[in-house]
């Protein structure tokens, strides 16, 4: 078998929880190694200029429909073509922050978009996960909800 190119920072598993420190939100996460961007739920997604800069304001909920909706307004980082898991692309605005995984601390990009029908608010995508190993038969390795 061969040798990993890299020593793995950590190991998680299929669900965990994370941190986004700058939004204060706590939510439970899937790692998806067939997604490349990083998603995060967003309602009211609206983009608008101020002082030569771009920003979002989003609607997030950090445990579904029942939880309470925070506001938002980031800086936009960019605007992404992305294709969904059914194979239909859209456009997404992208922005960057910081995660906190168990001890980890590490940068972030993450995709607005309605993950209302979904299970779980965040998608953990391969860039974010890039020295990271997936036990894939394990959940909350770095905490429980």
């Amino acid at each position: 078998m061969k040798e990993l190119p890299y020593q793995p920072k950590a190991i998680i598993g299929r669900r965990e929880m994370v941190t986004l420190p700058a939004l204060q939100l706590s939510l439970c996460c899937k790692a998806d190694t067939g997604a490349r961007t990083s998603s995060l739920h967003a309602e009211e997604i609206e983009t608008f200029e101020e002082d030569g800069h771009m920003w979002v304001s989003f609607v997030t909920r950090s445990g579904g429909a029942n939880s309470p909706a925070h506001r938002y307004q980031l800086h936009l980082h960019d605007r992404r073509r992305v294709t969904s898991s059914n194979g239909m692309a859209e456009w997404r605005y992208i922005i960057r922050t910081r995660i906190l995984l168990g001890e980890l601390d590490l940068p972030i990009e993450l995709s607005l978009a309605d993950r209302s029908d979904m299970r779980h608010p965040m998608l953990l995508g391969r860039r974010a996960m890039r020295r990271l190993l997936i036990a894939p038969g394990a959940a909350f390795l770095h905490g429980e909800p």
